[in-house]
This record gives C-alpha cells, sequence and structure tokens, in this order.
C-alpha cells in the first residue's frame, strides 16, 4: 500500500472547498470526512449502514452515508461517490475504486497523480475552448 496527499478541490451543490486528499492504493472506497462532506453537499442516507475494516485490524468504522462530489486535479473536472465517514481522520481519500473508474495511475517515485490522457486531453480541449472564448479581442 503506498499513498499520496495533494490539494484538490471537491464542490457539490452547497460550495466548494480546497482539502488535502489521500490517494491511497490500499483504500477500495473513495472517502470525505464527515464535516468536509457536509460543508459541499447533502450526503444520503444509505438504506443498509456499511460495516467496513480500516488500517488498523482490530477497527472497524460504521458508514450511514453517501454522497457524490466532484473534484478537480489541475483544471480536471472528475466525479464519484464517496463515503461519508465519522472520525475521517484524512479530508478526504481517493481510493481503488475512483482510480479505476478513471484509469487513474500514481506515481510514487515522483509523488504525481497522473489523469487518463483521454479524459485530459477532452477536458483540456474543453478548457482551451472556453478561454479561447472570452479572449478581449474574440468574436462572440
Amino acid at each position: 500500500m503506498s499513498i499520496i496527499r495533494i490539494p484538490l478541490r471537491f464542490t457539490g451543490s452547497k460550495g466548494e472547498k480546497m482539502v488535502y486528499a489521500l490517494f491511497d492504493s490500499g483504500a477500495t472506497y473513495s472517502c470525505l470526512n464527515m464535516d468536509v462532506a457536509h460543508e459541499i453537499e447533502t450526503p444520503t442516507k444509505l438504506y443498509e449502514p456499511m460495516e467496513i475494516g480500516t488500517a488498523s485490524s482490530s477497527h472497524c468504522v460504521v458508514i450511514e452515508e453517501a454522497m457524490r462530489a466532484d473534484f478537480y486535479h489541475e483544471y480536471i473536472r472528475l466525479s464519484d461517490e464517496f463515503m461519508v465517514v465519522p472520525g475521517l481522520s484524512e479530508e478526504a481519500i481517493i481510493g481503488v475504486n475512483t482510480l479505476q473508474k478513471w484509469r487513474i495511475k500514481l506515481d510514487f517515485e515522483h509523488d504525481k497523480v497522473i489523469i487518463n490522457p483521454k479524459v485530459a486531453e477532452h477536458m483540456i480541449k474543453d478548457l482551451k475552448a472556453l478561454k479561447d472564448m472570452w479572449k478581449p479581442n474574440s468574436k462572440r
């Protein structure tokens, strides 16, 4: 298990917040600290709570809420479901399910998060088009 910790901007229906996210190759689910989650979105109560194990083999956590949130890495917008974890010591954890969904690679040697080039290329084209549209001399 290896981790990379970087700042990300999270957004939801209530607003946005910059938080330090732990990209954790040993975590199955992506998780948000309960305080952070409630600042950006209204979580949904799970029909049936989930009991998951933690890094400490003798400790389990009961999760009763989840939510969908967007997060940004270098202007690239990504989104996923996040478990809202009471007492989570980190502000956010990006787990393997999210890494696989977006085909994110972790470069532990250089502490870098690498977004799938196809996803990045699409988002950068959109960003470039938006910037071009709002140039002072552009024809709208």
